[in-house]
């Protein structure tokens, strides 16, 4: 029964004046940045016709890294102003940025100036840097403890249904007939609908107005990293929050070659594989309340490591049976791909890994948002981004170590990747052994609640 309840009420967060609009605003803003990116990769891509492969790989890298940069550069300072200054005000204030960006956004993409479209890119990056520690540090101000776990699992479904919707229709519409002055409005229209929405954000006051603003991105990520570092679970949460972003970011890139590569299959095919694995984490975001009725719990982490190298064991497992047995085939469609022995095993991988992903992250970022001060929330969780960004491009790195340099399979790299993720995730529990022990409860008291009366 009390199940039930928590299930009811983390979809009854949409009623709320204090959550509507902030998730609505987060959730466009999100899809907007996927939308462009996904379309603007689509256009690299295309342009391969007339553009030598090292130069479409060497624009594909740069992108990516162009939209990572400014985490390193403005995270800090988005920080102290998300500390300093009313939260909901200053989402309005990036809010009304993002139109701008998206007007010329809008432009780029007409005219297919690649710099321009580039410079665009940047800018969104920038409006993320600015945009994140406001939004995880906002979530605690305006809902309660026990709404807290609902609040991150709506958002967490909310960010990985953006990367999906991003991914698919970005890459569409912009192959089509006037796509990207589609696109262009399409992305104006929610980014002004984003910003009506910000109007309607609660206030969330400052409690220590006194933080001096400094625009020295090295100096003031320091001071970040060591006000993180005082609360010893917090540190170790963000270094978990990191991993897992290094960890989905090691899978996506790879799913793309690994449909075509590994499992025979047409690039159309890479939609299914990408949404199985992305639904997958939200709905281990939304299973999070209802598995931990309602209460940021810890073992849910240790839950969701066991799962995620468990099944990334079992999907390169079945994925090279399935590869030997479908050998004689190539360019896969994706219904005759559900029709072969050993799809559904594959799909289920991915479900699972994904479903797991949303159990492990869910109460990481929850348990940083109730465990460090009001004061000095939003500096502490710039930090958080900044080192997110450092691990994603580490994930990059280690593909190009394991696939490039020693010339491993893809299949061997995800290996490699559940290997990994056991073994940092070890580290991490034995400085943190609360992990383990409300792992060790929790399957103690669910065993006991199963027992028969």
């Amino acid at each position: 029964m009390t199940d039930s309840t928590n299930l009811i009420n983390q979809f009854s967060l949409y009623k709320s004046k204090k959550f509507l609009p902030f998730f609505v605003t987060q959730f466009l803003g999100a899809l907007n940045d996927n939308l462009f990116k996904n379309a603007l990769l689509v256009i690299i891509v295309s342009s391969a016709v007339q553009t030598a492969d090292s130069t479409i790989n060497f624009l594909t890298n740069f992108a990516v890294g162009l939209f990572i940069l400014p985490f390193f550069l403005f995270s800090a300072t988005a920080g102290q102003l998300a500390d300093r200054f009313d939260k909901a005000f200053l989402m309005r204030r990036v809010k009304f940025f993002e139109i701008l960006i998206m007007m010329l956004g809008t432009i780029s993409l007409i005219y297919q100036n690649l710099t321009s479209m580039l410079c665009v890119l940047f800018l969104l990056g920038t409006q993320s840097a600015f945009f994140g520690p406001l939004k995880y540090s906002i979530i605690p101000q305006h809902l309660s403890s026990k709404e807290l776990l609902a609040g991150n699992a709506q958002v967490g479904m909310g960010t990985f249904v953006s990367i999906l919707l991003g991914t698919l229709i970005g890459g569409w519409i912009i192959t089509i007939d006037s796509g990207e002055i589609i696109l262009g409005f399409l992305m104006l229209l929610m980014a002004l609908v984003g910003w009506i929405s910000s109007q309607k954000i609660p206030p969330a006051p400052s409690e220590n107005d006194k933080v001096e603003n400094s625009f020295n991105p090295i100096r003031e990520a320091k001071l970040n990293f060591k006000l993180a570092s005082e609360n010893n679970s917090v540190w170790y949460c963000i270094l978990a929050i990191s991993w897992f972003w290094l960890y989905g970011g090691c899978f996506l890139t790879q799913v793309p070659n690994f449909t075509v590569s590994v499992l025979h299959g047409h690039p159309r095919m890479v939609s299914i594989l990408l949404a199985a694995f992305i639904i997958g984490i939200a709905t281990g975001a939304l299973l999070c309340n209802r598995l931990s009725k309602g209460v940021v719990n810890p073992a849910l982490v240790t839950l969701g490591t066991l799962g995620l190298s468990t099944f990334a064991f079992d999907l390169s497992y079945a994925s090279s049976v399935f590869a030997d047995n479908n050998a004689h085939l190539n360019k896969i469609m994706p219904l005759e791909f559900l029709t072969l022995e050993g799809s559904i095993r594959l799909t289920l991988d991915l479900i699972l890994i994904g479903i797991f992903g949303g159990l492990f992250i869910v109460p990481l970022n929850a348990m940083v948002q109730s465990r460090t001060s009001t004061s000095v929330r939003a500096r502490v969780i710039s930090a958080n981004n900044i080192i997110n960004a450092a691990f994603m491009v580490g994930g990059s790195l280690l593909g190009i170590v394991f696939l490039t340099i020693l010339g491993w399979s893809i299949l061997e790299f995800f290996i490699a990747i559940a290997v990994l993720n056991i073994l940092f995730m070890a580290y991490v529990f034995s400085k943190v052994p609360e992990f383990k022990s409300s792992f060790l409860n929790w399957i103690s008291k669910s065993a006991q609640n199963s027992k028969p009366d």
